[in-house]
This record gives structure tokens, sequence and C-alpha cells, in this order.
């Protein structure tokens, strides 16, 4: 039977849950966000030796302070050019191959790449490539990095529920990162596409992209797509693309071609900028 938390997570009202935790987060009082700077960063023992700002009281309110810069050099690309990125600070939920066009979750649970991606057509290239999904903690930098140089073809935000992405979730709710409102970025690169989707949660819902400024929320009662091509949105290798206001998850596909490090496993702790995977000069 599922645990009460489990069963919380189908009845509680996940926007509107939401949309007061963004609030409380972004109030201007200083007493208050300044408890609440303290609360997580002692619970949760967040490094201050690597933020850019180490003063609580320059930050203007709580998810400044969240969605925190880090001090130049804290994080650096792996110095091999030809090295796929961990887009993320965190730890790796899963990875491996998508088969059949499955990818798994948890426990013998999967779900598939045209459902996350919301599209049969755009989960195609994908076929036999290669996933990983990195889960971003409260503690963590909440900054999400380029895996490879690309030019932004489509976004693509996608309407769904808000469950809670911690590990309790992630291996009791059945596709949850399918379920879950996201907003897919579709990049073209050297090797062919590269899909990086930034997956909203339950209080931790919101998406924000470098091109386009906060683009969740608003939630979605549709699908919404945006055709990016020739707008000249071009990142290189390792250049931030987007921040959580508040945590949540990131899931990288690539094509065949693209192997990830088989070093690399479950419930691994990773930080962005590591190598993720070598990309073949033939690959694409």
């Amino acid at each position: 039977m599922p645990s009460l938390a489990v069963l919380a997570q189908y009845a509680l009202p996940h926007r509107l849950l939401s949309r007061l935790v963004m609030w409380a987060t972004r109030l201007r009082i200083t007493i208050w966000k300044n408890f609440l700077i303290r609360q997580i960063a002692s619970r949760f023992n967040v490094n201050w030796d690597e933020a850019a700002e180490r003063d609580l009281n320059a930050y203007p309110h709580f998810n400044a302070f969240f969605t925190r810069a880090l001090k130049p050099g804290a994080r650096q690309a792996d110095a091999d050019s030809n090295q796929l990125l961990m887009p993320a600070d965190g730890q790796i939920s899963q990875l491996g191959r998508i088969e059949a066009g499955r990818i798994f979750q948890a426990k013998g649970q999967f779900y598939t790449a045209a459902e996350l991606l919301g599209d049969e057509a755009a989960a195609k290239p994908f076929q036999n490539g290669e996933f990983i999904t990195v889960y971003l903690s409260p503690r963590d930098y909440h900054r999400v990095h380029m895996p490879w140089t690309g030019n932004l073809r489509e976004t693509v935000h996608v309407p769904g529920r808000l469950f809670s992405v911690a590990p309790f979730a992630v291996q009791a709710i059945p596709r949850m990162f399918a379920r879950n409102e996201r907003l897919v970025c579709h990049f073209d690169t050297d090797f062919g596409p590269m899909a990086v989707v930034m997956v909203g949660a339950m209080l931790v819902s919101g998406v924000e992209t470098v091109w386009n400024g906060v683009d969740i929320p608003p939630y979605g009662r549709r699908i919404v797509r945006r055709d990016w091509r020739g707008k000249q949105i071009h990142l290189q290798r390792f250049d931030e693309m987007a921040r959580f206001n508040m945590g949540s998850t990131v899931i990288v596909l690539v094509p065949p071609g693209v192997h990830l490090h088989e070093h690399l496993q479950a419930e691994q702790a990773v930080q962005v900028g590591q190598a993720l995977g070598r990309v073949s000069t033939s690959a694409g």
C-alpha cells in the first residue's frame, strides 16, 4: 500500500501550493527572507564558500539566494573538448539507454521519450540513444548549463502535475517525469539533436531561461511550442542556459553515437561541468 507521503502527492493542490511558495520566497522582508535562508543553509548544509555572494543580507529575497551564482572557477568544464558535460549539480536519479523508446524511472517503472517530450516525432531521433536524469536538492547550485554547444531550435511547454521529485516520489509515482509540468528545450548540435528537459515539481516549479526569462509559471493548460529557429540563439558548451526558481530535475536526451560514461551510476553525486560522456567525431 502506498505511504501517506505518496498518497498526499495525489491529494494536495499542487499549483496552489506552488504559487504560495513562489510568493513567500520573493518577499523582500529582511527578517523573513534571512530566516528562510538560514534555515535552508543550515538544514541542507549549503556550501557558502562557493557562493559569489556570502553575505545573506545582500540577497533581496530567498529566491535570489536559491538561484545564487558561484564564484568564478568554482565549476569548470572538463578540459577534454570531446566530453559531453554534466548539466547540473545534484544526484543522478537514473541514466542509460533509451530502449524501445522507453526511459527508466525507478524500480521497474518506465515512461516513453515521446511522453516526456510531448511529441512522437521529436522522440524518434533519440531511439536507442541515451539519457541522464539529475535531481537537484535544496542545497545544490540551481543553474543548468549546456552539455554541448548548440543552437536552440524549439521550446515546448508541456502542462501537467507538480508531483514532488524527491526520491520517495520517483520510486512510487508511475511515469512521473512525463506527468509533471516541464519545459523541453530542443537544440541542434554537430552530433544531431539534443533535448534538455527542465521538470517542475511541487513547491519548486519555476523555470527561467537565459533567452526568454521566466517560462514557468504561468502554468499551462495546453502544450505551447515556440520556434526559435532564425533567432540565432547559440549557446556554447558549459554556458548557463536556465535556472530553477526553486529546484527540481533536469533530463538530457542524446541520440545514438553519444555514449555516457559507464562509471556513472544512480545515486552518484555530480557537479555541473564534469565529464558526462564522449562525443564521437562521427556522431550525427
